[in-house]
């Protein structure tokens, strides 16, 4: 199986790097769990997981294939709740007003969102 790519090994450490922070500061993902969805807590501690779980098969060839396709997943699954917090820091800024900090994180959540897109594809070549 030939090496990761280096969008794939950004992939990854991003993946170990938010796994990290979703398992010792579960708080700071709560809030971008739609409302609809129960059990945030829950959700945030599994999305870390798998995060962190993605990360390490990506970087072992025998576990690569099955890593990066379910990684793939992950990043898609997750997808609505990048959405939220764009929606969310959006309503800061409406309601609170604007400041170089709420329009900063509103800008970043933004960004965010076609950005998913071509990490969902290196996870999915990854796994190829």
């Amino acid at each position: 199986m030939k090496p990761l790519s280096p969008l794939a090994r950004i992939l990854t450490v991003a993946f170990v790097t938010s796994g990290v922070i979703h398992l010792v500061r579960p708080q700071v993902f709560e809030d971008t769990i739609p409302p609809q969805l129960p059990a945030h807590r829950e959700l945030v501690l599994a999305s870390g997981v798998a995060e962190l779980a993605g990360a390490v098969g990506m970087w072992l060839p025998r576990t690569r294939r099955i890593a990066g396709v379910a990684s793939a997943v992950l990043l898609v699954a997750v997808f609505p709740a990048n959405v939220q917090m764009t929606l969310d820091a959006a309503e800061v800024v409406q309601t609170k007003g604007s400041s170089p900090e709420r329009i900063a994180w509103l800008s970043g959540t933004v960004a965010r969102l076609p950005l998913q897109l071509p990490l969902i594809r290196a996870a999915w070549r990854a796994g190829r």
